[in-house]
């Protein structure tokens, strides 16, 4: 096999390794030969591990050759942004200032666990800057480009994760969200990316940004292939403290379940009518075709997103204030200034954060009283091109670099659990919306995501060729 993917989704890929109808090492070396030729437009590796995994391929195929099983993601190739660890390489985090860092000397647990379930690592992916930022513009390492328009942007700071799903290089990967990394390139690139509730997977072997706002979560090209990865990273991990001691929730066997007793509303109110008339329209569609009557207003939002922003801030430049000190100049310049602005902000403007954090989370889930999931527009706007510094948005001045997280952020500050669903529309660029769910609900998510799927109203955005 040299030229596509089966199907180029991982359960169609496990099922046809699992089955023996084709061996992993064709797989791997498919995944491979795909990297090498559309990553020259993109640039969303920065990292290919070519030797280890077909070492891993070919360690699969004799296990089922032995009449063993390797897995639900047998065979599958996946890849990670770069700020996990993937053992005997350099941790950069899309920096220059890490590179001359010692190698890891072990997997992130998040890798180890994928590869358990049958998985195959065969690269780290771009990223903005210490997760700094929601463009993927690196400074240091190129801006990763949207395959679906290579002059606009691949969104951040997971961009390389998106957009190598989007560009069919792999059907999987793993990214990090703080304030939307995750979602915000989801969208922008057209895939299916979730930010589970905060301490669901563990975060052990990644380099963190804001202690109290990260996480990771995977990024796939269908709500099969997300839930697939999903359910492989869960389970508690005591070597990371937030991970939280509570039992897996799969969301695999729950996919087909319909939609009956979940309770789902779009949300509605001025701070979400900041935003362009498609992303509204997307958001009415979702909610149209599951039969949502339902409106809700997020109370304090507002006040929700100015905490993060502080906290982000704050939090992510007191991790960086050593190399602050003594290596200014090698950062990128505008992830040095956010840090800067960071390390001056008084302490009291931190406290105050963190009390408008816990009030807006006390107003907030209540709504889930009577409500199990949320829609909301995922993004703003379509992907701006690289470069843009200024849109006209519902008759508001924006620089994008700053707004594409305007619906995600309100999410993340409180812990919320999010997926993002790609829409099918006419539009040239992809469009998605939002599901929000409370705390440790993400079946519901799942239920939802894959109601849209098969009801046709959203799908994937995928470059196969």
């Amino acid at each position: 096999m040299t030229g596509s993917l089966p199907n180029g989704e991982a359960h169609a890929i496990s099922n046809a390794v699992n089955g023996r109808r084709i061996s992993a090492v064709d797989v791997v070396e498919a995944a491979l030969a795909r990297i090498e030729t559309a990553d020259r437009r993109i640039n969303a590796f920065t990292l290919i591990t070519a030797e280890r995994a077909l070492a891993r391929a070919r360690s699969l195929d004799a296990t089922l050759a032995a009449g063993d099983s390797v897995g639900p993601l047998a065979g599958v190739p996946f890849a990670v942004k770069n700020l996990f660890d993937i053992a005997e390489e350099t941790t950069i985090a899309g920096s220059r200032i890490s590179v001359g860092d010692a190698p890891a000397v072990s997997d992130a647990p998040a890798i180890a666990r994928l590869e358990k379930a049958g998985a195959v690592l065969v690269g780290a992916l771009n990223m903005d800057e210490y997760a700094s930022g929601f463009t993927t513009e690196n400074s240091h390492y190129g801006a990763t480009r949207n395959p679906h328009d290579l002059e606009r942007l691949a969104g951040g700071s997971s961009g390389g994760s998106a957009a190598a799903v989007a560009a069919g290089m792999v059907p999987l990967t793993l990214g990090s969200d703080t304030n939307g990394s995750i979602r915000v390139p989801s969208a922008l690139c057209g895939v299916f990316g979730l930010k589970p509730t905060y301490g669901r997977l563990t975060r052990a072997g990644t380099q963190i940004f804001s202690e109290s706002l990260d996480h990771v979560g995977p990024i796939a090209g269908c709500v099969m292939d997300l839930s697939l990865a999903y359910d492989a990273v869960q389970g508690f991990d005591p070597v990371d403290p937030v991970c939280a001691p509570v039992e897996p929730m799969l969301a695999t066997p729950h996919l087909n379940a319909g939609l009956s007793g979940v309770r789902v509303a779009l949300v509605d109110g001025r701070f979400f009518r900041r935003a362009d008339e498609r992303a509204l329209a997307v958001a009415e569609a979702a909610a149209r075709a599951l039969g949502v009557t339902r409106r809700v207003d997020l109370p304090d939002v507002e006040r929700g997103w100015a905490a993060s922003l502080v906290i982000t801030l704050i939090e992510g430049s007191s991790v960086h204030l050593p190399h602050l000190r003594a290596r200014p100049n090698d950062f990128d310049p505008m992830t040095r200034d956010r840090f800067l602005a960071g390390v001056l902000a008084p302490a009291e403007v931190y406290l105050e954060a963190q009390r408008a954090r816990r009030r807006y989370r006390e107003a907030v889930l209540p709504l889930f009283d009577a409500n199990d999931v949320l829609i909301t527009p995922a993004v703003p706007f379509e992907a701006p091109a690289i470069g843009c510094d200024h849109l006209e948005v519902a008759g508001e001045s924006m620089d994008p670099r700053g707004m594409l997280g305007l619906f995600t952020q309100p999410v993340s500050v409180i812990g919320l659990p999010a997926l993002i669903v790609p829409m099918r529309t006419q539009d040239a660029l992809p469009r998605a919306v939002q599901l929000v769910a409370r705390p440790w609900n993400e079946v519901a998510l799942f239920r939802v995501a894959r109601a849209l799927e098969a009801e046709g109203v959203a799908c994937a955005r995928i470059q196969r060729s």
